[in-house]
């Protein structure tokens, strides 16, 4: 149990990644603020049998007072973020030409400043622990890009700047910032681009999912959440003390090529 008292805050984490991250974190006795839309409540459940302290805030990310009220509730209620997972993300695809305004703004609102916001509101109970753990989820597309992802690739090259100049300000503390790069993960969201594409082509679920993979993830497997979870316990280590701005692939090979 490394990580008994702390306090991790995971936003978008009532499914998917985010609750991967947040079920290894709290395994190793990490309290847990769940952050994101939906039902809370399985998540809470499965945070819940680890024996850790479980909140909740359900702050729109767009929004930077709903972030100021997230990280009051977390001061208040928990004394303050130990770990802070950036996470939460959305997606819109379109061709530049065509891509609406709003849909940009949106997907740079949350998948980047965002992160932002719940950094450097971070920080200070971070400096005052002198002791603190930041990773930002970014993306294989912090790295290379895709057609029609023109704001989302946009936001996670930048996600990987933030996390850069984090770790540059914070060399000289026991605060470390460093992202994880996933390729195609199988999540519900991932799933559902299976099921599509397994009904727009006229062929089945395993072979949709085979050619959604090889087409970027030379590996031909999914990264999982378990995988990423591990990754994220290892960065909230003492291990890790000396692992600052890295931008970690996890992706089957995909920028490997």
């Amino acid at each position: 149990m490394t990580l008994q008292g702390k306090t991790a805050l995971v936003t978008g984490s009532t499914s998917g990644i985010g609750l991967g991250i947040a079920l290894a974190l709290a395994e190793q006795g990490a309290n847990i603020i769940l952050n994101g839309f939906g039902d809370v409540e399985p998540a809470r459940s499965v945070l819940s049998r680890t024996g850790v302290r479980v909140g909740y805030h359900g702050a729109d990310l767009a929004h930077a007072d709903e972030i100021t009220a997230m990280m009051k509730y977390a001061l208040e209620e928990f004394g303050g973020v130990d770990i802070l997972v950036n996470n939460a993300g959305i997606q819109h695809v379109a061709t530049l030409d065509e891509f609406p305004t709003d849909r940009w703004d949106a997907v740079l609102a949350i998948n980047l400043t965002a992160a932002f916001h719940t950094t450097r509101l971070a920080l200070a109970h971070m400096k005052e622990a002198n002791w603190g753990r930041i990773l930002n989820i970014a993306s294989v597309h912090g790295q290379v890009a895709s057609v029609g992802k023109a704001a989302y690739v946009a936001a996670k090259h930048g996600l990987l700047g933030l996390t850069k100049v984090t770790a540059l300000e914070t060399a000289r503390t026991n605060i470390t910032c460093n992202a994880l790069c996933p390729g195609w993960v199988h999540t519900p969201l991932v799933q559902r681009q299976v099921d599509a594409r397994a009904d727009r082509d006229g062929v089945s679920e395993p072979e949709a999912r085979e050619a959604l993979l090889l087409e970027k993830q030379p590996s031909g497997a999914f990264v999982t959440t378990e995988q990423l979870g591990a990754a994220a316990v290892f960065l909230c280590s003492d291990a890790a003390n000396q692992v600052r701005g890295a931008a970690w692939n996890i992706d089957g090979g995909w920028a490997a090529q």
